[in-house]
C-alpha cells in the first residue's frame, strides 16, 4: 500500500470554524484536540485489527481525539479496475470490469446437470443416487434422489482457487440406498485442464461422461458436467454452493438456505388515514340506557380507540381522525368495532365492519376524499361477507372516511439515518441523480461470536441498506477474517440520506448457543460527504456498545463510488424541502410520527422475515435503529454536549466582546470602535460585510476541508465516559426487569436530573414574567416609572437622529472600566 506524504501528516490550523450538530462524526478530523481526551484510558487496547492492519494508513493525523484502533484508515487495495490510491484508480494489466470495487476472486465451478442409465447393485435395479463432488479436503454433495436412474440435479458448487490444494477433480455418483454409501461411478478431471470462462461471455456448455471404477475402468452410465474456472461475476455465482461456507472435510453441518447471497426489497409503505365520524341507529344489548359508545379501529396488530361519547340518543358523534401504517400487498383488512362501556371491565360489542384495503381511495395531495355509510354487521363473519347487506333491511350504520395517503413518505428508519425520503406515491418521484455502488471487500479480527470444535469461531455475513433495497452477502463459515468481495448498486434520489452496513453473526447454523444473530458492527456512510467519481477505500472499525462499555469487534473494508448521472438535478435537490410536501402540509406529531415509524419497522421485519433465506427481525430493528427512542443518561449527555456546542461560537463571541468593552487589548478595543463606527455611519454595509466574510470563512477553510466520510466519535458520542451502571440503565429491557432496589436508584436519580432541568426553565419564565409584569400593573410604582421611562424614550428617539442613538448607545456600552460602576446603572435596575 502507498503510504502518505509527510507534508500532509503536519497539523492543519483552521482559520474559524462553527462547530456543526448535523454532522457530529467530523469531530475527529478536527485538529485541536482537547487535552482531557488525550489521557482517557478507554481499556481497549488490547484489541488490534486483524493480520492485515499493516495495509492501512491512518487519515487522521493529528487527530487524538479517541484511540488509533477507533480512527477510519485509508487502504489501497488492487481492486477490479486497478489499484486504488488518494481515491484515484490506477489501471493495472487487467480489463475492467462491471465488478471494479471488490478484488477479483477465482472459483473453480462445477455444475451437475444430470445423468442417465445409471448402474444399481439392488437386486431391485433401482438406486437412490446422489453426486458427491470432491476437491482436496473440501466436498459437496446434492440432493439424493429415490428409486431413479435418470436424476436431473441441476447444481453448482464453487471452490475457491485459494484453497484447493489438489490437481484433480473427482465427481462421484453414489447411492443412498446402500449401507456404506458404495460409489456407482467416478469422474475424474485434471483441473490444469480446465477452461477459464469471463462473463459475458456464454455460460459454458455441459458435456457427457462417462463414469469409471476406482480402477479407471469404463462402467455404465454417465454423468452430464460442466466445469469451468471463473469469478465472483459469474451469474451461477449467487445460487451456488461454496466451499467458503463450511469447514475442510465437512459437507452437511450447513443448509444452503442461510448462507447464500440474496437482494430483500421493502415493500412498499402507506400511511392509512381515518376519519371516524359518527354513527347512527345504534342498538345495545341493554335498551333501557343510552349507550356509552365508542370505536375501535383495528388494522392488523395496530389498535387505536375513539373516546367513550355519552349522548341522549342512539347516534354518538367521535370526528377523530388516526393515522396507521399498511403494506402493499395488502393483506390486512380495517376493521371498526363499535362497542359500549357498559361498566368496569365490561365492553359490549354493538357491531362491526370491514373494509378491504384495496378498496379505499388513494390520494398523492390533500384533497378532498368522499365520506362513506357502513352497515354495522353482529359478528365478524357477517361483515366479512358483502352480499350480508342486501339480506338484511335494517342496519346501524358507521360513518367513516378512509383514505391511502400517498403524498407522505412513511418513516420507518431513524430520522437523522434515512436512506429514503421518497413519497409513497410513485407519480410524485423524481428523476435519480446519481448511482451509488458499494464494494464490501472482507472483515479484519473478528471477535469470536460462538465456539466450535474447542476454538472460538465466528460465521459472519454483511447486511447493507439502501432505499427500499437490502442486500446480504453469503456467510464465511469459521472465519475470523472473511473475504466478502461482493459488489452492489443503488439509484441515488438524494444526497441527504445515509447508506447502513452491517456486520452479523449467523446463529443459525450449528454450534450456535441462540437463534438470534448477534450484531457485530454497524458503518454509516452519508452520500452528502462523498465526491462525486471518487472511489473510497477505507477500513472502518466496527464498534458495538455493550453493557461493559463500548467494544472494538473488528474491522470492515469497503469501496464506495457515488456517480452523478445530472449534476444539475443534483445541485437543484438541495433547494427542494427534505421531506414530501405533505409532511409540512398536514404535518404529523411527535407522538404519531414514533408510534408509525415503530409500526412501520414491524411491517417490515414481517415482511422481510418471511423471505428465503429471511432476513431476521434483530437485523431489521439494528439497521433501523428500532430503539433509538428509549431513554439514555449517556445520550441526553451526548446531546447536552452537542447543544453547547452549538452554541459555542455565540459564547466565544460574547466572551470575546466582554473583553473588548473592558479594554483588555486597548488596540483591540480601539479598532472595534472604528469599525462600529463606520458600520453606523453606513448601515447599508452590515449585510455585505456579514455575509463577505462567511464567504472568506468557508474558501480559507476549503484547503482543510475533509477528504474522508465521517464515522463514530466515541468522545462525542460519551460512550467512552460512561458508567457502567448508565450502560446498564440503557440496555435493560422495556418495561424494566430489574430489582426494585435498582429501579427505586435510578428513578431517584432521574428525579435529581429533571429536578435541575426544572429549576433551569423555571428561572428562566420568572424573567420572562418580570419583563411581562413591567406593563401589568402589579407593582404600580415600578409600571409608572416604566412607563415614564418609555414616553421619554420615545420622545428623544423621534427628535434625535438614530444613528447618533446607535453610536452613542455602543461606545456606552464599550466604555473604558474607569468610567463604570460595579453596580448596574439605573435604566438596567
Amino acid at each position: 500500500p502507498k503510504s502518505i506524504p509527510k507534508e500532509k501528516n503536519g497539523k492543519r490550523h483552521t482559520f474559524f470554524h462553527l462547530p456543526n450538530a448535523k454532522q457530529p462524526q467530523q469531530q475527529q478530523q478536527k485538529v485541536t484536540p482537547a487535552p482531557p481526551q488525550q489521557q482517557m484510558n478507554y481499556g481497549v487496547h488490547e484489541m488490534k485489527s486483524g493480520p492485515q492492519a499493516s495495509k492501512v494508513v491512518n487519515m487522521f493525523p493529528g487527530s487524538s481525539s479517541q484511540p488509533f484502533d477507533y480512527a477510519l484508515k485509508e487502504t489501497s487495495p488492487f481492486l477490479g479496475g486497478g489499484r486504488i490510491v488518494g481515491g484515484r484508480v490506477i489501471r493495472g494489466d487487467r480489463p475492467t470490469s462491471t465488478y471494479d470495487l471488490v478484488e477479483q476472486m477465482r472459483f473453480l465451478f462445477v455444475r451437475v446437470v444430470k445423468a442417465r442409465d445409471l448402474p444399481s447393485k439392488d437386486a431391485t435395479g433401482s438406486l437412490d443416487p446422489y453426486v458427491e463432488v470432491k476437491v482436496g479436503n473440501y466436498k459437496g454433495i446434492t440432493k439424493h434422489y429415490e428409486k431413479k436412474q435418470n436424476p436431473e440435479w441441476n447444481q453448482v458448487f464453487a471452490f475457491s482457487r485459494e484453497t484447493v490444494q489438489s490437481s484433480v477433480l473427482e465427481v462421484v455418483v453414489k447411492d443412498k440406498a446402500l449401507v456404506k454409501d458404495d460409489s456407482v461411478g467416478f469422474v475424474r478431471i485434471d483441473l490444469h485442464e480446465i477452461p477459464t470462462r469471463v462473463p459475458p461471455d456464454s455460460p459454458l456448455a455441459p458435456e457427457w461422461y462417462r463414469l469409471e471404477d476406482k480402477k479407471g475402468e469404463k462402467k455404465k452410465g454417465e454423468l452430464m458436467l460442466a466445469v469451468w474456472y471463473g469469478t465472483q461475476a459469474d451469474e451461477a455465482f449467487p445460487d451456488a454452493w461454496h466451499s467458503d461456507a463450511i469447514a475442510p472435510g465437512d459437507s452437511t453441518s450447513v443448509s444452503p438456505t442461510y448462507i447464500r447471497s440474496k437482494v430483500y426489497h421493502s415493500p412498499r409503505l402507506w400511511y392509512v388515514r381515518v376519519n371516524v365520524i359518527e354513527a347512527q341507529d345504534l342498538v345495545p344489548a341493554d335498551k333501557s340506557r343510552f349507550p356509552d359508545a365508542y370505536v375501535k379501529v383495528q388494522i392488523g396488530n395496530q389498535i387505536l380507540k375513539t373516546k367513550p361519547v355519552q349522548t341522549r340518543n342512539m347516534n354518538p358523534i367521535w370526528n377523530e381522525e388516526f393515522m396507521f401504517v399498511a403494506a402493499e400487498p395488502f393483506e390486512d383488512h380495517l376493521t371498526f368495532t363499535v362497542e359500549d362501556h357498559a361498566g368496569p371491565n365490561k365492553d359490549e360489542t354493538i357491531g362491526r365492519t370491514v373494509i378491504a384495503l384495496n378498496s379505499i381511495d388513494r390520494r398523492a395531495d390533500d384533497r378532498f376524499v368522499r365520506t362513506r355509510w357502513y352497515n354495522l354487521e353482529k359478528s365478524l363473519s357477517d361483515a366479512m361477507d358483502s352480499d350480508r347487506a342486501k339480506k338484511d333491511k335494517f342496519h346501524s350504520r358507521l360513518h367513516v372516511c378512509v383514505c391511502l395517503d400517498g403524498g407522505y413518505h412513511v418513516l420507518d428508519e431513524s430520522t437523522q439515518y434515512s436512506s429514503d425520503l421518497r413519497p409513497t406515491a410513485k407519480q410524485l418521484w423524481k428523476s435519480s441523480i446519481g448511482v451509488l455502488e458499494l464494494g464490501i471487500l472482507n472483515a479484519d479480527g473478528l471477535q469470536p461470536m460462538k465456539t466450535r470444535d474447542g476454538k472460538g469461531t465466528s460465521d459472519t455475513y454483511c447486511v447493507a441498506k439502501y432505499g427500499h433495497k437490502w442486500v446480504r452477502t453469503r456467510t464465511i463459515v469459521n472465519s475470523l477474517n472473511p473475504k466478502y468481495n461482493e459488489q452492489y448498486t443503488w439509484e441515488v434520489y438524494d444526497t441527504a440520506t445515509v447508506l447502513t452496513v452491517g456486520v452479523f453473526d449467523n446463529s443459525q447454523i450449528g454450534g450456535s448457543d441462540n437463534t438470534r444473530d448477534n450484531k457485530i458492527g454497524k458503518v454509516r456512510i452519508r452520500i452528502s460527504t462523498l465526491e462525486t467519481g471518487r472511489v473510497y477505500t477505507h477500513c472502518y472499525p466496527l464498534l458495538v456498545l455493550h453493557p461493559s462499555g463500548v467494544k472494538k469487534l473488528g474491522e470492515l473494508h469497503l469501496a464506495i463510488r457515488f456517480s452523478s448521472t445530472s449534476m444539475v438535478n443534483m445541485m437543484s435537490q438541495y433547494s427542494r424541502p427534505l421531506l414530501p410536501k405533505m409532511h409540512y402540509k398536514r404535518p404529523l406529531s411527535v407522538i404519531q410520527q414514533d408510534i408509525l415509524r415503530h409500526q412501520a419497522v414491524n411491517i417490515v421485519a414481517a415482511r422481510l422475515g418471511r423471505a428465503e433465506p429471511p432476513l431476521r427481525r434483530e437485523v431489521v430493528e439494528y439497521m433501523s435503529d428500532a430503539n433509538a427512542h428509549l431513554w439514555s443518561m449517556r445520550r441526553s449527555k451526548a446531546n447536552f454536549l452537542r447543544l453547547t456546542s452549538v452554541f459555542s461560537g455565540l459564547f466565544s463571541a460574547g466572551k470575546w466582546f466582554g473583553e473588548v468593552c473592558t479594554w483588555k487589548n486597548p488596540i483591540t478595543t480601539v479598532l472595534v470602535h472604528i469599525l462600529f463606527a463606520m458600520l453606523v455611519c453606513f448601515p447599508e454595509l452590515i449585510l455585505p460585510t456579514v455575509f463577505l466574510y462567511m464567504f472568506l470563512i468557508g474558501v480559507w477553510n476549503f484547503r482543510y476541508r475533509p477528504r474522508y466520510p465521517p464515522h463514530m466519535n466515541t468522545s462525542l458520542s460519551c460512550a467512552d465516559a460512561v458508567s457502567p451502571d448508565e450502560l446498564d440503565e440503557e440496555f435493560e429491557s422495556f418495561p424494566a426487569s430489574k430489582s426494585s432496589d435498582i429501579v427505586r436508584m435510578r428513578y431517584d436519580r432521574l428525579r435529581s436530573v429533571a429536578g435541575r432541568i426544572q429549576t433551569v426553565v423555571g428561572d428562566i419564565a420568572t424573567q420572562g414574567e418580570r419583563l411581562q409584569a413591567l406593563l401589568s400593573w402589579r407593582d404600580p410604582r415600578a409600571t409608572t416609572i416604566f412607563v415614564l421611562l418609555c414616553l421619554v424614550a420615545a420622545i428623544v428617539l423621534y427628535v434625535t437622529p438614530f444613528q447618533m442613538i446607535a453610536l452613542l448607545a455602543g461606545f456606552y456600552v464599550m466604555r473604558h472600566p474607569r468610567f463604570r460602576h460595579k453596580t448596574p446603572s439605573a435604566p438596567i435596575n
